[in-house]
């Protein structure tokens, strides 16, 4: 999709540009709080049905915290996100191993290393509000404000020539 600061952009032109930047998989830092204890931390993403998934052992501090305050942040390149992290079960029992095939495909090399099926959980995070840093084809640095909640974006320049 090309874009022009003087473009009107929809809420959905907006929230396909945040994924396409985002493509197949990032390893993205997730940022979790628990009684003002905040903790971030790399995880491997993929992208799909509109959300983030990623995988992580039931037994682990990150884990622990999710479950107990689910608020998260996350964040890759110039893609900030703030969502809510929902444990779906064990990545085994997900239908239609959607996660798993995707895994194996883009992030191979950590799916051969930490597949403990007996421990692994699926993650998926709905975002709520997300920031956006971008150019715009003229070289205009702007910023997209996606309220995933609203359903609104608000296209904010940064620079001017």
């Amino acid at each position: 999709m090309k874009f022009v600061l003087d473009k009107d952009i929809t809420f959905e032109q907006a929230a396909e540009r945040m994924f396409n930047m985002l493509g197949n998989s990032q390893i993205m830092a997730l940022a979790s709080s628990k009684d003002d204890y905040v903790m971030v931390r790399n995880v491997s993403c993929l992208f799909y049905d509109g959300k983030i998934w990623f995988k992580t052992d039931k037994n682990f501090r990150k884990t622990k915290q999710l479950l107990e305050n689910p608020n998260v942040a996350m964040c890759w390149s110039g893609i900030q996100v703030e969502g809510i992290a929902k444990n779906k079960g064990l990545v085994a029992e997900e239908p239609g191993q959607i996660f798993a095939e995707g895994y194996k495909k883009y992030l191979w090399q950590s799916y051969n290393k930490y597949s403990h099926e007996e421990t692994e959980i699926l993650i998926e995070v709905t975002p709520k509000y997300v920031e956006v840093w971008d150019t715009s084809d003229e070289g205009y640095a702007f910023q997209l404000f996606i309220d995933f909640e609203k359903k609104c974006v608000e296209v904010k320049q940064y620079d001017k020539k």
